[in-house]
């Protein structure tokens, strides 16, 4: 089994955060912009909803997310002027030094203009390439879930622990696309490791988006989520989640994992090396 990473990646989840007080003070206003976003997200929500073409998909993606962005960037770039903020929610790969902003105005957009339920609102804090705050907010429930880097991890305040399953035959885990287009190889991966799981594990779910499953990895309702790629808005608030409520966090191959990772992998704990052995041999 190879023990090194292709490409080096910086450590997101250390421990450390000297700013711990700063980032907890700044959380109810990120909180606030999410559920404002969320609120303007719900009233355009409808479950018969029914799209023709891929253009009417593309034209409502855009305009879900124009109406979100709405709420949420003008408060968050207020609220920290001098960060930067990722315009592209699909991009991936660090980012240059300070603090970023990135955001999912609407997690999950491509459920919420077909009827479905599962989407939400992001927005995370990065500074020098490590998540330090996020925030996701599910409108249709009114759930909040919540973690600061060093603070734990929370839903509506309620602290947040991952499974205590020991055994993969007994786990629920999960995986699923991070954007239309993948490369074939990708591709492959991904059919590889569900076949691969699916004998493993006692259940395989493959859905979209990356966020709400990874929030149930972090409440311990789910036990494992994998994805073969690196797209940083689907991933980071999740990741920050599963670390803080004592979840691991790592690439596929059982290293830290950093926005430079190629993959991802969020286990709880005692499944760790048990999800390498199956995932390590398809990179």
């Amino acid at each position: 089994m190879p023990t090194t990473p292709t490409t080096v990646a910086t450590p997101a989840f250390d421990g450390v955060n000297p700013l711990l007080a700063q980032d907890e003070a700044l959380l109810p206003e990120v909180v606030e912009a999410t559920r404002a976003a969320g609120a303007h997200l719900r009233e355009r929500f409808s479950p018969d909803a029914r799209l023709d073409s891929l253009a009417d998909v593309v034209a409502a993606i855009h305009a879900n997310d124009a109406a979100s962005l709405g709420f949420l960037r003008e408060p968050l770039q207020t609220l920290r002027p001098g960060a930067g903020w990722a315009e592209d929610e699909m991009e991936s790969g660090s980012l240059p030094a300070g603090e970023w902003w990135i955001t999912d105005a609407v997690e999950g957009n491509i459920n919420h203009i077909h009827g479905m339920t599962e989407w939400s609102v992001t927005a995370t804090l990065v500074r020098d390439n490590r998540p330090v705050l996020t925030a996701v907010h599910l409108p249709l429930t009114g759930d909040t879930y919540t973690a600061v880097r060093g603070g734990g991890a929370f839903l509506n305040g309620g602290r947040l622990s991952p499974s205590a399953k020991s055994e993969l035959n007994g786990a629920l885990v999960g995986t699923g696309q991070a954007r239309p287009g993948e490369d074939e190889e990708t591709f492959r991966r991904i059919g590889l490791s569900v076949t691969a799981m699916l004998t493993s594990a006692l259940v395989t779910r493959v859905s979209v988006p990356a966020t709400l499953q990874l929030i149930q990895v972090a409440a311990g309702r789910m036990d494992v989520f994998w994805q073969f790629s690196d797209v940083r808005s689907g991933l980071l608030s999740g990741a920050l989640l599963v670390a803080e409520a004592g979840g691991t966090v790592t690439d596929t191959l059982g290293n830290p994992w950093g926005l430079a990772s190629e993959d991802f992998l969020a286990t709880a704990p005692a499944l760790h090396s048990a999800a390498v052995e199956v995932l390590a041999p398809l990179r």
